[in-house]
């Protein structure tokens, strides 16, 4: 076999994991230049949060690690590549003017495909997504030192928003907007811990949900999110009614659980809230293509399956990977189990007459 000069052999390849881990190290750094410079040169930088700069950091670094290896797939890169490409593509604007905006709110912002498994499903996961974000919002720039809140005068209520370090906005601490902006953390937490109560109880009560969780994969992201809110409450608690009584140690127990979790985002369930963003462009795609080139019809009943670029691209994949069915792609659910089961009868059970 042909080497190169000195050398390694011509087929041999960095192992996915080199460039992952080259990316992930930008993204580190990228964050970490990101807080210096958002913050005026850490002037706007509060000490007392070093540990969550620290953890988000290490967080860059693991979610684009997991999702260069994620992408380095060949059905990911795929769809990957098709999704952005009709995403962006003007000839699909101009045939389909809607589809980028629907997909948006209906995959992204609503999640509609939820409440199909059933409404309280729904409810409770919108709780948590739009809990998680808006707690998102307000703690990841004032961790980064992006946002940060000056009295006018040492002893008015009157505070002024800086944002990169810029003058913004005036208001009264103690006016209706005043508390929203500084409670906003607690609705967070309420919303959360109502959506991972209903989740909870399911887990508990529903046969389908218990036998089918993982402690690690299922049940430990819901703990963590109760965590984070409950103590997160715990400190507003500690300073309303307890004069500051045990605030400490309760700033450190919340400092723990959120650097926790933001640790297990990239490696656990939580990282399906990076991958969502992709479907995405899958789902207009699939629409584009739906409207191009017509449905694929099921091999076996008939019935519309998918677009026929779709089909293609998922039996071509499937080739690439060596799996050695690819006309199953061209086969509806139901008559993949209805074809299982008759191969259980004709292969399996007929041993036993």
């Amino acid at each position: 076999m042909a080497n190169h000069p000195g050398g390694p052999p011509l087929h041999r390849r960095w192992p996915a994991s080199v460039p992952a881990s080259l990316a992930g190290a930008a993204a580190a750094a990228g964050t970490a230049a990101a807080i210096w410079l958002g913050s005026r040169n850490l002037r706007h930088f509060d000490a007392a949060l070093v540990g969550y700069a620290t953890a988000t950091v290490m967080l860059a670094f693991g979610v684009v690690y997991r999702y260069a290896v994620w992408v380095s797939s060949p059905p990911a890169r795929r769809y990957l590549r098709r999704g952005w490409q009709a995403f962006f593509s003007w000839r699909n604007f101009r045939r389909l003017p809607t589809a980028v905006p629907r997909s948006l709110v209906s995959y992204v912002g609503l999640q509609t495909f939820i409440a199909a498994r059933g409404r309280g499903r729904w409810v409770a996961h919108q709780l948590v997504f739009w809990g998680v974000v808006l707690a998102t919002l307000i703690t990841f720039p004032l961790t980064f030192g992006w946002l940060a809140f000056f009295s006018d005068t040492a002893t008015g209520p009157g505070y002024t928003i800086y944002l990169l370090g810029f003058r913004t906005v005036s208001f009264d601490a103690l006016s209706p907007l005043g508390w929203v902006v500084f409670h906003g953390l607690d609705l967070a937490a309420v919303m959360v811990l109502a959506g991972c109560g209903y989740f909870l109880w399911r887990r508990f009560r529903h046969r389908e949900a218990t036998t089918g969780q993982r402690f690690g994969y299922d049940f430990f992201p819901l703990v963590g999110l109760v965590a984070i809110s409950v103590t997160g409450l715990l400190l507003t608690l500690s300073s309303w009614l307890l004069e500051g009584r045990s605030y400490d140690f309760l700033a450190i127990a919340h400092m723990a659980t959120v650097v926790l979790t933001l640790v297990f985002i990239p490696f656990g369930k939580f990282f399906h809230v990076i991958q969502r963003p992709a479907s995405v462009g899958v789902e207009v795609y699939k629409r584009a293509a739906l409207e191009r080139d017509g449905v694929f019809p099921c091999r076996r009943c008939g019935q519309p399956l998918e677009a026929k670029a779709f089909v293609a691209d998922l039996e071509q994949t499937m080739e690439e990977l060596g799996l050695g069915f690819a006309e199953w792609a061209e086969t509806c659910p139901r008559c993949k189990r209805l074809e299982r089961g008759r191969a259980y009868l004709d292969g399996v059970k007929r041993g036993y007459r």
